[in-house]
């Protein structure tokens, strides 16, 4: 690339962008990119809902500000054919696992279905999505180049740049995030980070290969699980020991080079996911990853785990379990945020209705109609009289207090704190009360 950010013949400044998958992930860097080239984006999508409401100005995922939907000025598009404008491609669209827990590389081979159909000669593919090492140029480049007719590597190039965006936190955003780049030779490289350099203020880093850069995401995630799930299985342990968890991890804390993760229900689109694509490509070459799968396996049963405790709890309070009613307060995979995407919650509840309990799932932020399709769970209304136990299971801003009042006022006997976000010095004498 040369210094005025040129490749094949293009500036930086010139590029028309097609953002394929306008999610979590997608909304953010297309609305980054309008911001600071306008005019110049295109957002693709399948959801026809999404569109509408991206149109109308309003963001449901919470990443984006409605303000900045309004303004940004991004074309958004149910067809693809629109995406015909476009010469700097970035695919962000999701990269679930199966029931199996196989990856699940549909979405990533449709969307790269959709790019190849509109590619030009001269143009670049990043993809932002969660994959192991290799996929890009082994998968997508190989249905682009048959699809499009045209050769990777020489008329079209492909790049790899991984998705860091936080669900929820309003401090760490994409433009303040550093960027991974990669491409598949350096001048491809030396494009992608001009490119997001545009945007992301944190500045780049450019990974010697795409398949680095590949590995690099992948692990992120694979390591925060393993340490999670580290504090899970402690949690257990001491649980049989009659020891307060987070007591234990106060006191370690005071050591300077102690890591301060805590025990909890693991979900999202990343944690629970990202360790599969690891292990299913450790195992495609000969490797069979078992620290990484132990750590999984930890993780996937603390659902089931606290569910026992709750059951074990309402025995000691003198409740009838299979009479019993049960709030589980908080349904999406973390604190502030409408994502259900992997929930561990939805263990929880399925464990407490095989005792026979009837448990209402209340939720501030989750769509209902989205976990009714995904889980087949009705998210029911709050009632404040009638429930022997609340599971405080996803602490969003303002549900303390209302579990607060819950436990105070209206007889609950047992409460259930897996987020350890209850101040227990303020309950009634004689509550049941136990924290993961």
């Amino acid at each position: 690339m040369t210094t005025d950010g040129t490749t094949t013949g293009t500036t930086v400044g010139e590029r028309t962008i097609g953002i394929v998958g306008l999610g979590y992930v997608g909304l953010p860097v297309a609305v980054a990119f309008a911001e600071r080239l306008p005019g110049k984006v295109i957002g693709f999508d399948i959801n026809r809902r999404r569109i509408d409401e991206l149109v109308g100005g309003h963001d449901a995922t919470g990443e984006v500000s409605d303000e900045r939907v309004k303004k940004a000025g991004v074309r958004y598009t149910l067809d693809p054919a629109e995406l015909a404008g476009a010469d700097f491609f970035i695919v962000t669209v999701p990269t679930p696992v199966d029931r199996d827990n196989h990856p699940d590389l549909s979405p990533v081979r449709a969307a790269s279905e959709t790019v190849a159909k509109v590619l030009r000669p001269g143009a670049v593919v990043v993809y932002e999505s969660t994959v192991y090492p290799g996929v890009t140029e082994e998968i997508c480049g190989p249905i682009l180049e048959r699809i499009s007719g045209l050769r990777c590597g020489v008329d079209f190039k492909l790049g790899y740049s991984p998705e860091r965006i936080v669900p929820g936190d309003k401090e760490r955003t994409f433009e303040k995030i550093r960027k991974i780049v990669s491409g598949q030779d350096q001048e491809t490289c030396d494009l992608v980070a001009a490119m997001y350099s545009l945007v992301v203020t944190a500045g780049v880093y450019a990974a010697p290969s795409i398949q680095v850069a590949e590995a690099a995401k992948v692990i992120e995630n694979t390591q925060r699980d393993l340490n999670i799930a580290l504090m899970n299985e402690l949690a257990i342990i001491f649980d049989r020991l009659d020891i307060d968890t987070h007591e234990v991890l106060e006191a370690a804390g005071t050591k300077w080079n102690f890591l301060r993760f805590t025990p909890g229900l693991v979900g999202g689109h990343c944690i629970g996911v990202d360790p599969y694509y690891l292990t299913t490509r450790a195992e495609q070459v000969g490797v069979y990853p078992e620290v990484i799968l132990a750590g999984r396996r930890v993780n996937n049963r603390m659902g089931t785990f606290v569910a026992h405790r709750t059951v074990k709890h309402l025995v000691l309070a003198g409740a009838n379990v299979s009479k019993s009613r049960v709030l589980v307060a908080g349904f999406t995979f973390k604190e502030d945020v409408p994502d259900v995407r992997n929930t561990g919650v939805v263990y929880l509840v399925r464990a407490l209705q095989e005792y026979g309990i009837d448990v209402t799932v209340w939720d501030t932020h989750a769509d209902p109609a989205e976990v009714k399709h995904e889980y087949d769970i009705e998210l029911r209304p709050l009632d404040k009289k009638g429930y022997d136990a609340i599971v405080f299971a996803v602490a969003h801003k303002g549900t303390d207090e209302i579990v607060h009042e819950l436990v105070r006022e209206h007889g609950v006997r047992v409460l259930i704190d897996v987020k350890a976000a209850i101040d227990r010095t303020k309950l009634p004498a004689g509550v049941q009360y136990w924290r993961l």
